[in-house]
């Protein structure tokens, strides 16, 4: 199991980071942001394998592309902007953290218009 393996590694990195912080804060930083980006690539195959089940399940309902793209790109940014949070605020810097999530919440309304729009679109269709 792979969560098991992602636990341990966080284990001992969280270990290493708490003892080498102590000595040289600035290399606990930079083993935990590599320690995320191991972690995130070890599941970049499970992300593949959910955006082709995502592009499928579209093309088999029919709904546009387009609007599962949007959702994929939203969905992106929020687990981009975690990521960029968490990285901040283990360094430190809680007020970079909130204005990542702050930006972060712009670009997903920014990127939810044309599903916004195609929603009332749909219901006014339905309304006489």
């Amino acid at each position: 199991m792979e969560i098991i393996q992602i636990v341990g590694l966080g284990i001992v990195v969280t270990i290493l980071i708490v003892i080498i912080k102590q000595q040289r804060p600035e290399l606990a930083i930079q083993l935990s942001v590599i320690t995320g980006v191991v972690i995130f690539s070890m599941m970049l195959g499970k992300i593949n394998s959910v955006v082709t089940l995502m592009k499928d399940l579209a093309q088999k309902s029919n709904v546009s592309v387009l609007y599962m793209g949007t959702i994929m790109k939203i969905i992106g940014v929020a687990y981009i902007a975690e990521f960029g949070a968490q990285i901040c605020r283990d360094a430190g810097e809680g007020a970079v953290a909130s204005k990542i999530e702050f930006a972060a919440k712009v670009i997903v309304i920014v990127l939810a218009i044309p599903v916004i729009v195609a929603v009332f679109d749909s219901l006014l269709k339905l309304i006489p």
